[in-house]
C-alpha cells in the first residue's frame, strides 16, 4: 500500500486527489496550478476562502488493499452478538466494501474489449455477487431493532448491484454469439429487482419515480457509510489572529486620527467651518485607508501558514484517527521553489503565457497505531471543482474551414483553455516526487487529464 498521490478526472469539472494512509504515518501533497490570465481568475474574482469552502472537498474511509469481489471479507456480516453499534459497524463495513468491489470489477470489466474475455468476467462478477447477496440475507438479525439496519443495507445493496450489472450490460459487446451468458445477466437483475418488491423495501410512488428512487439509493449509501466514512469537523487556524490583527491596526490608526484631531483642534481656537472640514477629511482618510492597510497587513502574516484543518474521528467510538492541514494562497512566481519552477519551464515555448499561481498544499497526520480489524489503510479523496475557473470563459463555437479539393467544409470547434498543475507528493519516509498534468477543459467539464513526461523523483 504506497502513500503516492494520484490525480484523475472525478465527474463533470471535479478532480480527484487519492492517497493511502498507513498508521501513524506523515504525508504532504502540493499542487501548483498555472492558470493563464485570459480565464480571469484572480484574488478579486476568486478568493481563496471561497474557494476553498466551496469547491474543495475532503473525505477520509477506510480502505483494504486487494479490493476486489472475492476478497470482501464477509466475516464481518456474521457477527451478529454484541451491541447496537458493533452490529451497525460490521454491518457497514461488509456493505462498503462490496459497493467500492462491485464498482471496481465493473470498471475493469468495461475495459476489455474481447467478447468472450467479457462475458466471462461478467458472469464470474454475477456469481461473486450472488454469493455475497446469500450471505449478507444468511445472517439477517432476530432483534426487532437491528432489523432496520439490515433492511436499509440490503435495499442498497440489491440495487446497487443490480444497477452495476445493467451499466455493464449497456456497455457490452452485442454479440448474438453470448446470448445465454447476457440472458443470465438480465435474469439476475429481475431477480434482485423482485426480490426488492416481495419484501415490499420501497413505495409504489418512489418506483415510479426514477428521481425519487435515485435519492432515496443515495440517502441509504450515506447511512451505510456511517462508522466506516470518517466524520469530519473542520477548524480555522486563524479565526483569533485575523481578529487580533484587526483589532491591532484598528488601534493604532485610531491613536494616530486622534494625534491629528488633538493637534487640530490646538491650532483652532474654536469651532469653525475650516475645523470641521478638517476633522471630516481626517476621519474620511481614515476609512479609506483601514481596510487597505489592515488587509495589506494581514496578506503579509498569513503568508506560508496552514489557514484550515480537518480532525477525522470515528463516528462510533468519537476516537481521533487522523487530522490534515490545508493551505491555499496565490503566489509570486519567485517564491515557487526551485526544483518546481525547473519542471513548469519545459513547457513549450507557446504555452508559456502570463498567468495567476495558485498553490493547494495538504498535511496529512494519522494518529493512531493501527486501524479496525481488516483494514490496513486510510483512503483520503480531496474532491476540487473546476467549476469557478470556468465562469468567465468565453461563450460559443468557433468555425474551421477545410477545402477538400470538390467542396468546402465547415467544422464547428469549441474553445478550450490549458491549465498546467504539478502534483508533488511527500511520502511518510521523506521521499519527494513530482508529475506535471495538463488539464484542458471547457464550459462544461474536463475534456482531458493529461501526464506530461514521467514522474520525476525530487
Amino acid at each position: 500500500m504506497h502513500e503516492i498521490a494520484t490525480l484523475r478526472i472525478d465527474e463533470g469539472l471535479r478532480l480527484a486527489l487519492s492517497q493511502s494512509l498507513l498508521p501513524k504515518s506523515h504525508t504532504r501533497t502540493e499542487l501548483y496550478f498555472c492558470i493563464p490570465n485570459e480565464m480571469g481568475i484572480n484574488p478579486n474574482t476568486l478568493s481563496e476562502e471561497h474557494f476553498y469552502f466551496n469547491h474543495i472537498k475532503s473525505r477520509l474511509a477506510y480502505n483494504a488493499s486487494g479490493i476486489h469481489l472475492p476478497l470482501v471479507r464477509s466475516r464481518y456480516v456474521s457477527k451478529v452478538r454484541g451491541d447496537e453499534q458493533e452490529y451497525r459497524q460490521n454491518l457497514n463495513l461488509y456493505c462498503y466494501q462490496v459497493r467500492l468491489a462491485m464498482d471496481a470489477d465493473v470498471a475493469e470489466a468495461m475495459q476489455i474489449k474481447e467478447d468472450d474475455a467479457f462475458y466471462v468476467r461478467a458472469s464470474a462478477l454475477m456469481q461473486e455477487a450472488q454469493r455475497l447477496l446469500k450471505r449478507l440475507r444468511r445472517y439477517k438479525p432476530k432483534q426487532e431493532k437491528l432489523e432496520s439496519f439490515f433492511q436499509n443495507a440490503d435495499n442498497f445493496l440489491s440495487w446497487h448491484t443490480e444497477q452495476a450489472v445493467l451499466r455493464l450490460l449497456d456497455k457490452a459487446p452485442k454479440s448474438s454469439s453470448f446470448s445465454l451468458e447476457r440472458n443470465q445477466l438480465l435474469e439476475f437483475c429481475e431477480n434482485e429487482n423482485e426480490y426488492r418488491e416481495e419484501k415490499r423495501y420501497n413505495s409504489a410512488s418512489t418506483l415510479d419515480d426514477p428521481n425519487r428512487l435515485a435519492n432515496k439509493m443515495y440517502l441509504l449509501q450515506r447511512l451505510i457509510e456511517y462508522g466506516v466514512v470518517l466524520k469530519k469537523d473542520t477548524k480555522n487556524l486563524n479565526s483569533v489572529l485575523k481578529r487580533f490583527v484587526k483589532g491591532l491596526v484598528t488601534a493604532i490608526i485610531m491613536a494616530f486620527v486622534m494625534l491629528l484631531v488633538l493637534n487640530a483642534r490646538t491650532n483652532f481656537t474654536q469651532v469653525t467651518v475650516g475645523l470641521v472640514a478638517l476633522l471630516g477629511t481626517i476621519y474620511g482618510l481614515r476609512e479609506i485607508f483601514k481596510e487597505d492597510i489592515t488587509r495589506f497587513i494581514w496578506r503579509r502574516i498569513i503568508r506560508g501558514r496552514a489557514k484550515w484543518q480537518h480532525v477525522y474521528s470515528n463516528a462510533t467510538n468519537r476516537t481521533r484517527v487522523a487530522k490534515e492541514k490545508i493551505w491555499l494562497e496565490y503566489i509570486h512566481p519567485k517564491r515557487i521553489p526551485k526544483d518546481i519552477a525547473a519542471i513548469f519551464s519545459q513547457r513549450r515555448q507557446q504555452n508559456r503565457q502570463a498567468a495567476q499561481w495558485l498553490h493547494l498544499k495538504f498535511d496529512n497526520d494519522v494518529l493512531v497505531n493501527a486501524f479496525l480489524p481488516g483494514y490496513d489503510a486510510l483512503n483520503l479523496t480531496n474532491s476540487i471543482s473546476m467549476a469557478p475557473m470556468v465562469r468567465y470563459l468565453r461563450k460559443g463555437e468557433g468555425r474551421v474551414y477545410e477545402y477538400t479539393g470538390k467542396k468546402i467544409r465547415k467544422h464547428s470547434v469549441e474553445r478550450r483553455y490549458q491549465i498546467n498543475v504539478v502534483l508533488v507528493s511527500y511520502t511518510s519516509v521523506g521521499n519527494k516526487s513530482a508529475q506535471r498534468y495538463k488539464i484542458t477543459l471547457n464550459r462544461s467539464q474536463i475534456v482531458a487529464l493529461e501526464p506530461i513526461g514521467e514522474v520525476q523523483q525530487l
